[in-house]
């Protein structure tokens, strides 16, 4: 191999290692931004703003195909609310976060993203997943669909006889 061609193989080599670093990078950034989500959607307040909108406005969808223009003007409003609770958030927690980076980041890896977070932001970046879920919470409030929430009891492994010290050992 002569120098030339050796010193091209180097830098293409170099080369390479920067692009991988560079995409670590963003994959380490975009997995933190996501864990701060995945934060903001256990947040009381948080679930309080999504649970007024689905209280003040499901028996305004209509499982038809047809969309009435009032369901732009809720799914705008809702953009507006949810996108500027988590936007704020993220500024305060992620030093230098970028919406339309973090967007552009997300729309590029949208097909290997699954689970309640993307479930959720699909809800504020596509008008058909959020009417989706206007039109899944009518049909539990309707009572054609079964609502497993209140199914769900969390319990303590350990004894809780607060007036026996020793069962907290």
């Amino acid at each position: 191999m002569d120098e030339e061609t050796m010193d091209h193989s180097i830098l293409l080599n170099v080369d390479e290692k920067m692009e991988q670093n560079s995409k670590s990078i963003e994959d380490n950034l975009f997995d933190e931004i996501i864990g701060h989500i995945e934060d903001i959607l256990l947040e009381d307040e948080f679930n309080a703003i999504r649970q007024k909108f689905l209280d003040d406005y499901w028996n305004v969808f209509e499982p038809i195909e047809e969309n009435k223009l009032i369901y732009t003007n809720i799914f705008n409003e809702y953009n507006k609310t949810v996108e500027n609770y988590i936007v704020n958030y993220l500024e305060r927690t992620v030093p230098h976060f970028n919406l339309d980076t973090f967007l552009n980041y997300l729309n590029n890896k949208q097909n290997e993203l699954e689970g309640e977070v993307f479930e959720v932001l699909s809800t504020f970046t596509n008008f058909m997943a959020f009417k989706e879920m206007f039109l899944d919470y009518r049909a539990i409030k309707e009572g054609k669909v079964e609502d497993l929430s209140n199914g769900i009891f969390v319990t303590s492994f350990k004894p809780s006889n607060i007036n026996n010290k020793e069962s907290f050992r």
